[in-house]
């Protein structure tokens, strides 16, 4: 785990990829359970026989499932010190250019593209990219902004 100690650790790691995640697999217990939360329940993510006859043969990960692990993710990946509290503060830009097949493997690649002063601490910007062991394109890519306040 990368462990970032301040504004000045932060602000080194611009132009920079800061770490990637382990795998994680994508069960359909877990694509069940987010449909229940959400209230959507498309057979594309539900219905596992249904799901095969569509062009991704089989049950797929809601998007925003996809970047719904994002938290856990960062967690693995790196620890924030000598900040009071951090929070999420928006997504610039958002895409799923692949789907994710349930079964598959996804994990988390980070690169800070930016830092900037804000009053009390620093926004940083984030380029997200969500890869999978089942295609080679990326699953989830999003231009996340994350404040960090002293």
């Amino acid at each position: 785990m990368l462990v970032l100690n301040g504004v000045d650790a932060v602000r080194a790691l611009v132009g920079q990829e800061v770490a990637v995640s382990g795998w994680h697999e994508v069960t359909q217990a877990d694509i069940n359970t987010f449909a229940d939360v959400t209230g959507d329940h498309q057979f594309i993510h539900v219905d596992p026989e249904r799901a095969k006859q569509t062009p991704f043969g089989g049950t797929i990960a809601h998007g925003y499932y996809t970047l719904s692990l994002m938290p856990m993710f960062i967690d693995q990946m790196v620890e924030f010190t000598g900040f009071s509290f951090g929070l999420n503060y928006g997504i610039n830009k958002l895409r799923f250019p692949a789907p994710l097949p349930v079964g598959a493997n996804v994990r988390l690649r980070a690169f800070m593209t930016a830092v900037e002063d804000i009053p009390g601490g620093i926004q940083m910007l984030r380029l997200d990219t969500f890869e999978t062991d089942a295609a080679d394109k990326p699953v989830c890519v999003a231009e996340t902004v994350t404040r960090l306040y002293v």
